[in-house]
Formats: structure tokens, C-alpha cells, sequence
């Protein structure tokens, strides 16, 4: 069965860092474009960041350009998002996804696995 699961999430003061992962089991998911989410309360669910099934192709959302950095891990079935500079706005719960073959997307309607999230909060 096809899962993922975040973990890496946790209270952090404006400022600070924090690195999430996403571990896929029941899959390789070295055929997948993989994608960080997140979901603040009362708001949609919005693109953080997604990487080809090659790591050659990035997107970014422009609220976390120059902050926050995908990787993938084919080997370990690992995706990373290493968040720094992290501000109260990017408090919410952070999902991956993934989605098989090429084709990269930001979009969340454009992926149909899913994990359960993990949670961030960024406050003093």
C-alpha cells in the first residue's frame, strides 16, 4: 500500500529552521514528482514546493523563494524541505505528495497521494 509520512514538524521562533521529511514506503518513488504542501487554518491548501522525479526541475511558491529548499532522496524514498528564515506566516500544517510521472505541478489538485501532515508553528 502506498503511503507517506512527514515528521520534522514542532515550535519554532521566527528566524529559525526547521528540515521536514516525507518517507514513502509502498513505492519507488523515483518515478514521481514529489511536492511539499500546506494548509493554514480557515485557508486552501497552496503549493510550498515541488521537484521533478529527476531533480532537475524545481518550483517554489514566491512566498518562500530564497527561504526554503526541496531535495529528494531516491535511494532512502525521502523527500526534504529545509525551511529557514521561517516567519509566523508560514505556520500550518505541511503535507507531501506525490504524483507519478514528469509532469511537475504546484498545484495541489494535480497530486493524488497524500500524506497526513506534519505541523509547524512559527511563534515567539
Amino acid at each position: 500500500q502506498l503511503q507517506l509520512v512527514e515528521s520534522g514538524g514542532g515550535l519554532v521562533q521566527p528566524g529559525g529552521s526547521l528540515r521536514l521529511s516525507c518517507a514513502a514506503s509502498g513505492f519507488t518513488l523515483a518515478y514521481y514528482a514529489l511536492g511539499w504542501f500546506r494548509q493554514a487554518p480557515g485557508k486552501e491548501r497552496e503549493g510550498v514546493s515541488v521537484i521533478s522525479s529527476s531533480s532537475r526541475t524545481t518550483y517554489y511558491a514566491e512566498s518562500v523563494k530564497g527561504r526554503f529548499f526541496i531535495s529528494r532522496d531516491n535511494a532512502n524514498n525521502t523527500v526534504y524541505l529545509q525551511m529557514n528564515g521561517l516567519k509566523p506566516e508560514d505556520t500550518a500544517v505541511y503535507h507531501c505528495a506525490a504524483r507519478k510521472g514528469p509532469d511537475l505541478y504546484l498545484t495541489p489538485i494535480d497530486y493524488d497521494n497524500w500524506g497526513q501532515g506534519t505541523q509547524v508553528t512559527v511563534s515567539s
